[in-house]
């Protein structure tokens, strides 16, 4: 079985603070709109720590982390 991490953004949330770019900036980038564009949608499990931490960053929670299990 193989566990994978799949990021994305709750935009209804997101308020463009820019955390999770300042946290992860491998997995995270602030776009022209000031909002965060997610660059890897799965990353590598080597990011994982820091998509965790960048999730943990952001005061709107906007960060979400769906974990699978294939």
């Amino acid at each position: 079985m193989t566990r994978k991490l799949r990021v994305s953004i709750d935009y209804g949330l997101c308020t463009g603070v820019g955390a999770c770019e300042q946290v992860c900036p491998e997995v995270f980038m602030m776009n022209d709109e000031g909002l965060p564009d997610v660059l890897e949608r799965e990353p590598h499990e080597t990011l994982w720590a820091a998509v965790e931490r960048a999730q943990e960053a952001c005061p709107e929670e906007a960060v979400v982390l769906e974990w699978i299990e294939e």
